[in-house]
């Protein structure tokens, strides 16, 4: 069945929801009341405006002015994905379903469960049920509130107590464009339990031409000294409309770090959220941003420290041509009680032409009287005496400046540990910038 969602009205969300609530009779009870509860609340906050403080750099003009239908098509050929493969073990996701044809998920440890969100709910209903929709929040945010009510599959990776999985998993989600804009609200739940470890890599790729929404949620769970290294990299077609939130949630002694990278997409929104409730906890959250053209690309950070003796790292770089827009909004939130927290926080963005603009606000609210947090933002263009010394040695101005840029990202391209992933990006820096081959051949 199709359903069309017309010029943004929630009724017509509202229309998506009842279909899916129609269909989804093997759902446990407490899913469906969850997703009940979310629709109302969507219902109740409407679409964020420029009235909304935390949205009031993002219009989503493109998002509510747009007639999105749920999408027909979900599949894709073997080969369209070639230039994804990590070469371990992938799950794939096309239009929002769980594409089990194209995923790879033979010879997994003993002790992890990768699979569709939809199968997990059936077949592991106990596991999703005491996570899913627990850490992200939709009492403010229409989005995260619109994917807990319209999610339909996803993935589910769960990690069993003490369980080090040692190659990494990839996680596809394709974007099918079909002729009318379509829309789709995936999920990812990822449970790593006590003293076990893990390395994931989401992918959000197009494959086509067309515009589409998808609006996804990541939802990150850490127990007691487990460890997680998360990617996720967004390098979706210039039509795309991208509106996503991580939520990480962290127990004590235990390492998560997630890297956001974007390259892709018209409109792209991350919101990146971690609670760091238990002691000991440490939490690593880097991102490199790239936008050319007309692009608008807007990361939004949250680091709560719960409990004491916490940890946090943030450094987010941004990389800005054309008439590109970037947001960068930052808040280190310590509770009352959270002694010794131990938190930083920098937004750097270099500017290549003088039609692009960032707003960078980086914010710390702290009711603890015994913590180290910093925070910082740059914004402006090379350094003109970093050019000059380069050529005073007989490099050429464009190859000079692209290799200033290159050496500006590298900062975060070197904090990358999956290879596949890190050369994807050199390649793709490379390509971009002017003279990348007298780039590639210094580096």
């Amino acid at each position: 069945m199709t359903t069309t969602v017309g010029s943004g009205t929630q009724e017509s969300y509202l229309a998506t929801f009842e279909r899916i609530q129609a269909t989804g009779a093997a759902q446990p009870q407490r899913l469906r009341d969850t997703r009940r509860a979310a629709m109302d609340r969507f219902m109740e906050l409407g679409f964020p405006t420029r009235k909304w403080e935390e949205w009031r750099a993002t219009p989503i003009d493109p998002v509510v002015g747009t007639r999105f239908r749920s999408p027909e098509t979900f599949e894709v050929a073997a080969g369209e994905l070639e230039g994804f493969d990590l070469g371990g073990p992938r799950a794939v996701v096309v239009n929002g379903r769980f594409a089990p044809e194209l995923s790879r998920l033979g010879g997994l440890p003993e002790g992890v469960t990768v699979c569709g969100l939809a199968e997990a709910i059936e077949r592991h209903p106990e596991r999703v049920e005491a996570h899913l929709g627990r850490h992200a929040s939709f009492e403010s945010h229409p989005f995260v509130a619109l994917n807990t009510a319209l999610m339909e599959d996803g993935v589910f990776v769960h990690v069993a107590r003490g369980v080090v999985v040692e190659d990494p998993i990839g996680v596809v989600f394709v974007g099918r464009p079909e002729a009318e804009p379509t829309m789709s609200f995936p999920r990812l739940l990822l449970v790593a339990e006590e003293s076990s470890e893990i390395r994931l890599v989401e992918q959000w790729v197009t494959v086509g031409e067309g515009r589409y929404l998808t609006s996804p949620v990541t939802e990150i769970v850490g127990y007691a000294n487990a460890t997680v290294d998360h990617y996720k990299v967004e390098r979706e077609s210039d039509e795309a409309l991208h509106l996503a939130t991580v939520q990480v949630w962290q127990d004590r002694d235990s390492n998560v770090s997630s890297h956001s990278i974007s390259w892709g997409g018209a409109l792209v929104r991350n919101d990146v959220n971690a609670v760091l409730d238990g002691e000991g906890c440490e939490a690593t959250l880097n991102g490199l941003y790239l936008a050319e053209g007309d692009q608008l690309v807007d990361n939004h950070m949250r680091v709560e420290h719960a409990r004491p003796h916490c940890d946090s790292h943030e450094l987010y770089k941004g990389i800005l041509e054309g008439r590109a827009r970037a947001v960068f909004n930052g808040r280190i939130f310590v509770h009352e009680g959270a002694q010794k927290t131990d938190a930083k926080q920098t937004n750097r963005n270099l500017l290549m032409s003088k039609d692009a603009l960032v707003q960078s606000n980086p914010q710390l609210e702290i009711f603890a009287d015994d913590v180290r947090c910093t925070h910082g933002s740059t914004v402006g263009q090379l350094d003109s005496e970093a050019v000059f010394y380069l050529r005073s040695r007989g490099i050429g101005e464009e190859a000079a400046r692209s290799l200033l840029t290159y050496a500006f990202a590298a900062d975060i391209v070197e904090r990358i540990r999956v290879e596949p992933v890190r050369r994807d990006l050199e390649e793709f820096l490379f390509r971009r910038l002017p003279k990348g081959d007298i780039v590639r051949q210094a580096v």
